[in-house]
């Protein structure tokens, strides 16, 4: 059934404990992730492109991402923070991004400092950002444009994906809170932690931080905790799990002529059933 009722995001991150996100593209992705315990969703823009197989370099618009957010919303009892890309153009349509994703009930977006459009942080290809001071004009438009106090901006800076200095990520984070934004994800595409320790370690906790250990799995939540960050996001694991289950899945039926092997592993229909809460929605019919 319709939820309509859910913590914002930003009541989440007031409590001042870590803030557990799990990557989905649709509902059922963000059911289990709440099943098993997340706090919160993120609508992630390479899993809905990649669910459509396509590149996760602006070519969906903004109502298709919108959809995919407003789906997942719909479904929980967790929020969503949707991942936004570079607000999909200028100011207005920042402006514009603001008003539609607030009117489906999201409560947090973020945005990125690349240039419009952009490509994926972990592909090959020009990662080339915008200005310090234009990028301070999208937040400020994004903070301007909000109807209620609880919308949640989170700033992502690419300093660090572009190849540029700790310091840069530093000097961009803080222009960035001075222009309004309510927390500063900070991104790298490093195989280890230690240049987000650093930026941590000399950051003044003005605003929350937020991180996305991708390529650098082995951080534990107790020790991203003490280094001091709000926000943890595992954005791209479920998709990937998927890739390999449904492959190994698909591989398993071809090569033995039946499903004979998989029954043992695989969910059950009920388990869908459920899933899908078709018992509340039969007493509808009765």
């Amino acid at each position: 059934m319709l939820r309509t009722s859910y913590p914002t995001f930003r009541s989440l991150v007031e409590k001042g404990e870590l803030v557990r996100v799990a990557g989905a593209h649709d509902a059922l992705g963000g059911v289990l992730a709440e099943q098993a315990g997340f706090n919160a969703v993120w609508s992630s823009s390479l899993e809905v492109s990649a669910a459509r197989c396509l590149p996760d370099a602006s070519v969906l618009s903004m109502t298709e991402y919108l959809d995919a957010a407003a789906n997942m919303q719909k479904a929980l009892s967790i929020p969503v923070i949707a991942d936004c890309d570079t607000g999909y153009g200028n100011n207005l349509n920042v402006v514009h991004m603001v008003h539609e994703y607030e009117r489906a009930g999201i409560t947090a977006v973020c945005i990125e400092d690349k240039l419009f459009p952009k490509l994926n942080s972990f592909a090959g290809g020009d990662q080339t950002l915008l200005s310090t001071e234009d990028f301070c004009g999208k937040i400020a438009a994004a903070k301007a444009a909000q109807s209620t106090d609880d919308f949640f901006v989170v700033a992502r800076t690419e300093a660090l994906i572009n190849g540029l200095s700790v310091d840069e990520a530093l000097e961009r984070a803080h222009a960035y809170v001075d222009a309004g934004a309510d927390a500063i994800l900070i991104h790298s595409k490093a195989k280890t932690k230690d240049e987000v320790e650093e930026f941590l370690s000399r950051w003044d906790g003005r605003r929350p931080v937020v991180i996305v250990p991708t390529t650098y799995p082995e951080w534990h939540v107790s020790d991203i905790t003490k280094a001091g960050v709000s926000v943890v996001i595992y954005a791209n694991q479920g998709l990937r799990a998927t890739v390999t289950s449904l492959r190994e899945a698909f591989r398993t039926i071809r090569q033995d002529g039946d499903s004979t092997a998989l029954e043992g592993t695989i969910a059950a229909v009920t388990e869908v059933f459920d899933l899908q809460n078709l018992k509340t929605w039969q007493t509808l019919d009765a």
